[in-house]
């Protein structure tokens, strides 16, 4: 029995969704446990699943590197910057002139054409045959080639030139040493040619053989001639000079070797035209290109010592950039002062008219302000202060003396320089007021002023009195003169460098102990700690009945400091030594309290200096960087750094110039600040003060040998008696050497000595001590400096004049106030 079943539509979708119910009941939750498992797949699967189970969150892209290159498949190369500016920029020396010459010629002509020649062109070179080579030449610049062929010579030249200067110069001029050459006007006239195009340029062949008496001859053109560029000949003529440019040394390079086989006979001038015409494709000699001409002279039957008279008078000769043939070297001479003299001639004649222009620009209706004239022209206006301390002031001066020069002297004799310079400065003006009215006659000074501004130079405002013989009356007129910076000189100095060791000096008197333990703890904190390379030597100076073994010694505390220090730092290298030196009877009378006004550490005895340099010497060496220092003294690392670069060997000495503090805690005066910087509220530079100095010992050595028959040397403690002189006062035949500064001022060397304020230097230890014992003043107030003379100069300063005066003030009104009134 069959069953027939009919479906429809609605049945069919019915029956669908129920399968599809039922399947995804019984199927399993998780896909990957009934697969074979297969790393790349549940890798791709572990990823599907996060994104499901962070649905909604922030997406995070993840980058698969399996498999990739790690680096680029092409290197960065690194760019190599050049050194200067003018080699990136290819930037060019304008003039290489090279000469042929002979062995016979080298010491008369060419050296001739060297003294004229070599200062106005950026490189000259002399070309010999090598064979003829000798060692006692003058002339340092010559250049020999082995080949002793006189055809080849030239490309020798050539191929020389394009191998060592071919991208230093743009023009090369070659010539014999027959030619003298215009070198300011040669220079000045290929200063309008462009670079960038190859020049051949000098005198055709074809004028030199239809040359007449003398002078050229114009018009001798050859059929290469080209409009606009002159006339042409086939080839230029070496003995008035050839010019080439770097672009036709740098084709004739390329090409010397068909240059050489082509080069049949022995005229030079020949062989390089043929050469350049070859390897450039030029048409010919020119001399004119670009609408600049370059011309020459031919002496053809002058003589320049008989007919310069008449040479002079031609035009042609005048607007020569080369003369030739010159056979005498004094002819050489002739001929560059002739021309040194047509160029400063018309130097002048330009400024003239320059200063006329500028004048009538003055004069119109444009202001200065706006065409920033000045006088004197040229001569920039000074710098506009910043601050009221940058104002350049105005010193007043008569002919011998200088008044308020500073704040510590109100009159001091000029010397022998300013006297000098104030008398030429008058005389000048004096001549000039006397051109410009004939009438008055100059009768007096009645007062000058002066001051120095790095920008302008020296500047003097005088007032002079003139009697007026036309109206007969005195009458005063006032002048401004202007010495202006015209020339700005570079010094050469040797190289130096901040790694040199520097070996500190330190003179210790008894008296001095307790400022050398503040040394020496600063010194340990400033360089041994930071590993700077230094050595410290101190230097105890005992009188003659003071112990100087076991526990009685005065300076036991400073050497088991020095001991221990030594011991902590041995590692580094760091060390502290020290040599002990007895003072004559002379010197060891007790210590003077009143002593201690002097700011030197060696009070009245400034010539103890040389003492401790000449016998500290012997332990140190003669190659050493020798840095005397004060034990009233503290510094910064930047200052030994100074000392480095400052001082050089066997050219310059170093003399720093310290800031002194005020005793701020005793005078109440100023705020204690040993880090602040320096002001006229804490402290002073004393300049009276030479105690630190450095220098290298050979230098030291030589002057004090140079001197010795005016300060004997010390070499042993006996012979310091004969130092000091008889009396012990330093007064003896050395008489004005009283320090190290000195003693290379007056020696007859070389040797440079700088002097110059060091922020970094801080001075005035001592005397803050002593008054920190002494709170109330009692014992200062009888103190007295005992600098002979009258001369306080070398007394130290307890404040400044403001301070002491706004104190008076500030008593007197006190004491006014307390007055009773009537």
């Amino acid at each position: 029995m069959g069953v027939k079943f009919n479906l429809g539509r609605n049945h069919c979708l019915l029956l669908g969704f129920i399968c599809g119910f039922l399947f995804s009941y019984y199927s399993p939750q998780d896909y990957t446990e009934s697969v074979t498992e297969c790393p790349e797949v549940t890798e791709h699967t572990n990823k599907l699943n996060g994104l499901v189970d962070g649905h909604g969150a922030e997406f995070e892209p993840q980058l698969n590197l399996e498999q990739k290159p790690m680096i680029a498949k092409k290197v960065v190369k690194n760019i190599v910057r050049p050194r200067y500016y003018y080699t990136e920029l290819g930037i060019r020396e304008k003039l290489f002139l090279g000469v042929l010459t002979t062995t016979e010629n080298i010491d008369s002509l060419a050296t001739a054409i060297n003294r004229t020649a070599a200062h106005l062109v950026n490189k000259i070179k002399f070309f010999i045959h090598a064979e003829s080579m000798k060692s006692n030449f003058q002339l340092k610049n010559i250049v020999g080639f082995t080949d002793t062929r006189e055809n080849l010579r030239p490309f020798h030249m050539l191929k020389f030139l394009a191998d060592n200067y071919l991208d230093e110069y743009d023009y090369f001029l070659l010539v014999t040493d027959t030619t003298y050459v215009n070198a300011r006007m040669l220079r000045n006239r290929l200063e309008h040619l462009s670079v960038t195009m190859d020049v051949y340029m000098g005198r055709p062949l074809a004028d030199t053989a239809a040359e007449g008496v003398g002078g050229p001859v114009e018009g001798q053109g050859t059929d290469d001639e080209s409009p606009g560029t002159g006339s042409t000949g086939r080839y230029c003529d070496l003995n008035a000079g050839i010019i080439l440019s770097s672009g036709v040394i740098r084709k004739v390079r390329a090409n010397l070797d068909w240059c050489v086989r082509n080069a049949l006979g022995d005229d030079h001038s020949n062989n390089i035209g043929k050469c350049v015409r070859y390897s450039a494709k030029l048409n010919g000699c020119h001399d004119r290109w670009q609408g600049v001409p370059v011309s020459s002279y031919r002496l053809s039957s002058f003589k320049i010592y008989r007919d310069f008279h008449l040479i002079a008078k031609e035009p042609s000769f005048n607007g020569a950039s080369t003369v030739f043939p010159v056979t005498a070297a004094d002819d050489f001479y002739l001929l560059h002062a002739y021309f040194s003299r047509v160029h400063l001639e018309t130097n002048n004649e330009r400024k003239r008219q320059v200063q006329e222009e500028a004048l009538q620009i003055a004069g119109g209706a444009l202001s200065n302000e706006v065409l920033e004239v000045r006088w004197p022209l040229g001569v920039p206006r000074t710098s506009p202060p910043e601050s009221r301390h940058d104002i350049i002031k105005w010193t007043a001066l008569n002919l011998t003396h200088i008044f308020m020069r500073n704040t510590e002297e109100n009159v001091r004799r000029l010397s022998v320089v300013d006297e000098e310079d104030i008398r030429n400065v008058l005389n000048k003006t004096i001549t000039e007021a006397g051109r410009n009215q004939p009438d008055d006659e100059y009768r007096g000074l009645h007062s000058a002023y002066k001051r120095f501004d790095a920008v302008r130079g020296m500047e003097y405002r005088l007032l002079l009195t003139f009697y007026d013989r036309r109206r007969k009356r005195m009458r005063t007129r006032s002048f401004e003169v202007i010495k202006p910076i015209s020339l700005i000189e570079i010094v050469p100095s040797p190289y130096v460098t901040e790694s040199t060791r520097v070996a500190i000096l330190l003179p210790v008197l008894e008296q001095q102990v307790q400022e050398t333990e503040q040394f020496l703890e600063s010194y340990e904190r400033t360089c041994m700690d930071s590993q700077d390379n230094t050595f410290l030597m101190l230097i105890f100076f005992y009188r003659l009945d003071t112990p100087s073994k076991g526990d009685e010694d005065v300076f036991l505390p400073l050497k088991n400091i020095a001991l221990a220090v030594t011991e902590k730092h041995k590692q580094d290298g760091s060390r502290v030594a020290w040599v002990s030196i007895r003072l004559p009877p002379e010197l060891s009378a007790p210590f003077d309290d009143n002593h201690r006004y002097y700011s030197s550490l060696y009070g009245a005895h400034g010539r103890l200096a040389f003492a401790a340099v000449d016998l500290a010497l012997r332990k140190i060496g003669l190659e050493s960087l020798v840095l005397v220092c004060s034990n009233a003294a503290t510094f910064r690392p930047d200052f030994l750094n100074r000392v480095r670069m400052n001082t050089i060997q066997g050219f310059q000495v170093f003399s720093p110039i310290g800031f002194t503090m005020y005793p701020c805690e005793w005078t109440g005066l100023c705020k204690p600040c040993e880090n602040c910087d320096v002001g006229q509220g804490i402290g002073y530079f004393d300049r009276h003060n030479y105690d630190v100095v450095s220098f290298y010992s050979n230098d030291y050595v030589a002057v004090r040998k140079e001197l010795e028959g005016r300060l004997p040397i010390v070499r042993s403690d006996r012979d310091i008696v004969s130092l000091l002189g008889t009396n012990g006062t330093g007064q003896g035949d050395g008489g004005s050497l009283t320090n190290i500064v000195q003693l290379f001022l007056q020696a007859g060397t070389d040797l440079h000595v700088l002097r110059a304020i060091e922020p970094n230097l801080r001075l005035g230890s001592g005397i803050r001590n002593f008054l920190a014992t002494d709170p109330q003043g009692d014992r200062f107030a009888k103190l007295n400096c005992p600098e002979p003379h009258g001369n306080r100069q070398r007394c130290i300063r307890i404040a400044s004049k403001k301070q002491i005066g706004d104190l008076l003030v500030q008593y007197s009104k006190q004491r006014s106030d307390s007055q009773p009134t009537r």
